[in-house]
């Protein structure tokens, strides 16, 4: 696959979040970029309003048959009629992550794999060396609050790339430095077992180029099984690590901490974002920093400036009566880091959370650890299952989780969500999930703001 000489590219589903920072690239080069997705988004109306042409039918008769590059994402099933005329008619047609596996032999990477965390500290990790002027192309899986991208361009032939473990994308990678954040269960529809999970991340760190680094988290199981002729393992606050934080205190709903290598200190590292398992993300971004030689100052001011990630710990109401968190979270680790930080930062209100749980494989497979991390919260509504790209499994439902949960909790349809929330208090609340749940982020945002105001004056008329 010769990037450089391709003129014409066609995606199918080129709304995805991978999906869309690849058309991004190719279409910032000049290359006439159009294609399929399933329904129109947002990031699908930024796409078109960037010069991309997109539908949203299955329909054979609307794809660019001039195209000399076809890029699909797994997530669309193989009997998609477009995908199989594409197959039938002799079109070269590649992965997501075969174009990766280009872009990363072309350039220096930096790769983010984990299960969890790799969306922040890729986005994080871009934004400090976009920031200090040290420059990136970025390849990511969320959209950063800084920017309002999930890909920016850059003339440092330099790329930081969110490796994807679902369907073992991520092993075409070839990363120079490749940061790892955690390696617990999860795809088992795809690994089938947690030790298959882990021989896959394994796999990822032998794929680093020689004289390569690995930057990865103390305490990963099977750590000696690693790859990587340096290796530089980061922590939370664990002072066995080469890298972690100390004096953490609380600030401004964010944090303030140093960071502590075996030669160097960063002194009052400014985090202006909540949930400390976000602290130790920014450890293993500014390690990566570090190892690039970007300055002390530059990389405190860049962190200082870090606005976080769309759905990632992201505050929509902030203020001294209400706070409402959305975040992605879809395994029952990312849920336990998510309610246990907001409850940290929050202690004194109500937490009540909205989780819809994401695929039926994932449900029937971790129902105990989502029951064990949603009983964190005061109280829980679970919605329906998304299926995503499932078909219903006899027998899993969101039931699963709510007999399990040790909580005041109810399964509540999307139509009676709203409703809800009218009628009941709840001044610290979150919504989680990775399927559409992000479509009652503004309705209830304008709910809450304006409960907080009436409950705000009713207080003030008492006192």
């Amino acid at each position: 696959m010769d990037l450089k000489n391709i003129q014409r590219v066609y995606f199918v589903g080129i709304g995805g979040i991978g999906m869309s920072a690849i058309a991004r690239f190719f279409n910032e080069k000049g290359v006439h970029v159009s294609g399929y997705d399933r329904t129109e988004t947002v990031l699908t109306r930024q796409l078109v309003e960037e010069g991309m042409q997109i539908h949203y039918t299955d329909d054979v008769q609307l794809i660019d048959t001039k195209a000399q590059l076809v890029v699909y994402t797994p997530a669309i099933p193989a009997t998609h009629s477009e995908l199989k005329w594409l197959r039938e008619n002799g079109y070269e047609v590649v992965k997501r992550s075969d174009v990766l596996r280009e872009i990363t032999k072309e350039l220096f990477a930096i790769t983010v794999g984990g299960t969890h965390g790799k969306t922040t500290v890729s986005t994080l990790t871009a934004h400090l060396l976009r920031h200090s002027g040290y420059g990136c192309n970025a390849f990511l899986g969320g959209i950063s609050a800084n920017y309002n991208r999930n890909f920016w361009s850059s003339s440092n032939n330099v790329a930081v790339i969110e490796a994807d473990e679902y369907d073992r994308s991520f092993l075409k990678l070839y990363p120079d430095i490749a940061v790892l954040t955690a390696m617990d269960a999860d795809h088992l529809d795809i690994y089938g077992t947690e030790a298959e999970v882990q021989e896959a991340f394994i796999q990822y760190t032998r794929n680093i180029k020689p004289n390569g680094t690995l930057v990865g988290k103390l305490g990963l199981q099977r750590a000696k099984d690693l790859k990587g002729d340096n290796q530089v393992w980061y922590h939370l606050n664990d002072n066995k690590a080469d890298a972690y934080a100390t004096n953490i205190q609380p600030s401004e709903g964010g944090y303030r901490f140093d960071v502590v290598q075996q030669d160097w200190k960063l002194t009052d590292v400014y985090l202006p974002v909540g949930g400390t398992h976000n602290i130790e993300n920014t450890v293993a971004a500014i390690t990566v920093a570090h190892l690039l030689g970007i300055s002390d100052e530059k990389i405190k001011a860049a962190v200082a400036d870090f606005k976080g990630i769309r759905r990632r710990f992201e505050y929509l109401i902030r203020n001294n009566y209400q706070v409402y968190i959305d975040d992605y979270a879809h395994h029952p680790e990312e849920l336990r880091a998510l309610i246990s930080s907001a409850r940290a930062l929050f202690p004194d209100k109500k937490c009540v959370v909205l989780f819809q749980p994401h695929l039926y494989t994932r449900t029937r497979d971790f129902a105990d650890g989502f029951a064990e991390s949603l009983s964190l919260a005061d109280e829980v509504l679970l919605l329906p299952i998304y299926p995503a790209r499932e078909l219903p499994i006899e027998g899993v439902h969101s039931e699963m989780i709510a007999k399990k949960i040790s909580k005041p909790v109810q399964v509540i349809q999307k139509e009676d969500v709203l409703a809800w929330i009218k009628a009941n208090s709840a001044t610290l609340f979150i919504t989680a999930g990775a399927g559409d749940i992000d479509l009652f982020r503004e309705p209830i945002q304008e709910i809450l703001n304006g409960k907080g105001f009436i409950e705000n004056e009713e207080v003030k008329k008492d006192t």
